[in-house]
């Protein structure tokens, strides 16, 4: 895991992510999951959001640290589990998972749904962008599809909207298909 530059570090946030913060997508307090070197929780942090960005990875926590030092940013970071966020003890507002669905397993979705909803508040949203299943070939992460993603959130959330997108990446000739869905708690 981390070894090199893994593709999704493009040196910056996802144009994708920029797109929803600038359409006011999200609303502090911000849980960026699966943040890796923490480009996306850092363009947040720089628009005035409370950000907490963690990973499992305690190589893409040390470089998203560096980073928040380096450009003065006050987005936090830490070592976490995205299967076990509730031991964090605090609550969001807003999530961002960018990349981080399409990695779990059959058997993890119904874990990491249920982790997220032991974070975000009440009316809180979060916004997915996971690799979709229009992306040819096999290189890359697994493929996931529209029914995919309502079928985990099906039990207790409100998938408002699903709609194609792209991954950036640091690939020139690797610009993935990706979903972004804007899923809500129900109730």
């Amino acid at each position: 895991m981390y070894v090199g530059v893994p593709p999704w570090d493009i040196g910056r946030a996802q144009p994708e992510v920029v797109r929803i913060a600038d359409a006011g997508g999200f609303v502090e307090l911000v849980i960026d999951v699966g943040c890796g070197t923490g480009e996306n929780a850092l363009e947040l942090a720089s628009r005035g959001l409370d950000v907490l960005g963690i990973d499992a990875s305690p190589r893409a926590i040390e470089a998203a640290k560096a980073k928040a030092s380096e450009r003065a940013s006050s987005a936090e970071f830490l070592e976490a589990d995205a299967l076990d966020l509730g031991s964090l003890g605090r609550r969001f507002t807003s999530a961002l998972d960018s990349g981080v669905f399409h990695v779990f397993e059959d058997d993890e979705r119904p874990v990491y749904v249920a982790s997220l909803a032991t974070v975000l508040e009440p009316g809180g949203v979060l916004q997915l962008l996971c690799f979709s299943d229009l992306q040819p070939g096999t290189f890359g992460p697994r493929r996931v599809t529209q029914q995919e993603i309502r079928d985990s959130f099906a039990d207790g959330w409100d998938v408002r909207e699903i709609v194609p997108v792209s991954f950036v990446t640091n690939l020139p000739e690797l610009q993935a298909k990706a979903w972004r869905a804007t899923i809500v708690p129900a109730g």
